[in-house]
């Protein structure tokens, strides 16, 4: 566990059960360590700081991780907010772990793109994409304009691919296919006719760094934020939106049921949902916004991935329902590992 606290001005918000002042408080934030929580604290726990003059504590770790304690805590959670991924949030969900999300509480609420309105006890953040990115002097006679030219016989043993996600190819595979995500087995002749392309799969997205920052893997299906994250330190990376599409996924926010500081939670929510806040978090991951009103100097409007809009969402985008990625995942993952990995 870290703690960050945050100063503030007076508060502004009074409990009203107590009329004891927010700035006496302390809000537990579940989160993603290093630079997840540097952005989180730089930003929404900045401006939620400086609403209420409250604190903040986080309590960071995997992904996963902190759904598997969450499990063992439920009812009385370490975290009163927790951040994760729109589909892992989908097992918090239907683990009775978020509090019902009451809209009317949230000032920005209508400010929020319909599809992230995830669940009854979660919502979207921020947009990411996973997409095709490579390094040009590396693969100079390879153009990628479709999801297709992955299959090229000249990247023969370059590409690099997930191993604990594989949503992102499966999904790319079905859309190039002419498929919905549903009917993805159609595809799965297809996606084996890749293997002969994929040099190594990653565990992670630090490995997924790594291997392609020293060219071991210098064509890989990869997140847009870490990409962009590497080309401002000078690593020449070509970001591209295929024709079909980059594979759209948000990170996501709810109120651990059975948290005592739901007034500062609903709080915590509001500041995050807040158009300067997201434009701040835009600016800094250069990923893409959950709520309309979101402003950016053009150069970072214009890059690869940084969708402000809805009709962005529908043109740039292939959407995987997090509800039904929640479902599938295992199934994925267990086939991804016997018939991409394994053979």
């Amino acid at each position: 566990m870290s703690r960050l606290a945050l100063s503030g001005t007076t508060a502004l918000i009074l409990l009203a059960s107590s009329g004891v002042s927010l700035a006496q408080e302390v809000l537990r934030i579940s989160s993603w360590g290093g630079g997840w929580r540097d952005l989180i604290a730089e930003t929404i726990a900045a401006k939620f700081t400086e609403n209420t003059g409250a604190e903040v504590e986080f309590i960071t770790g995997g992904t996963i991780d902190r759904l598997n304690q969450a499990q063992l805590a439920a009812g009385a959670p370490e975290s009163d907010v927790t951040f994760t991924t729109a589909h892992v949030g989908w097992l918090y969900q239907n683990s009775g772990l978020f509090e019902p999300l009451d809209m009317s509480r949230l000032s920005n609420a209508d400010k929020l793109f319909d599809q992230a309105k995830i669940s009854p006890g979660h919502v979207g953040v921020w947009s990411y994409v996973y997409t095709i990115v490579y390094v040009p002097d590396l693969v100079p006679d390879v153009r990628f304009d479709s999801w297709a030219d992955l299959w090229s016989p000249a990247l023969a043993g370059k590409i690099g691919l997930s191993d604990f996600d594989p949503s992102s190819i499966i999904a790319a595979t079905a859309k190039m296919e002419g498929l919905g995500i549903e009917d993805w087995r159609q595809a799965t002749d297809k996606l084996k006719a890749l293997k002969p392309n994929v040099r190594a799969y990653f565990p992670s997205d630090a490995a997924s760094e790594q291997l392609i920052s020293t060219g071991e893997t210098p064509v890989q299906v990869m997140l847009s934020m870490m990409a962009h994250q590497l080309r401002d330190q000078g690593i020449d990376l070509e970001i591209v939106i295929p024709k079909e599409g980059a594979v759209l996924n948000m990170d996501a926010i709810g109120i651990m049921k059975g948290t005592d500081k739901l007034d500062l939670a609903y709080a915590f929510i509001d500041a995050a949902l807040d158009p300067e806040v997201q434009a701040k978090i835009v600016a800094i991951k250069k990923g893409g916004a959950t709520v309309e009103g979101v402003e950016v100097p053009p150069e970072v409007a214009a890059l690869p991935g940084v969708f402000l809009t809805p009709e962005q969402w529908q043109s740039e985008a292939i959407y995987v329902d997090p509800q039904l990625r929640a479902e599938k995942l295992t199934e994925w993952r267990t086939w991804f590992s016997e018939e991409m990995i394994a053979n």
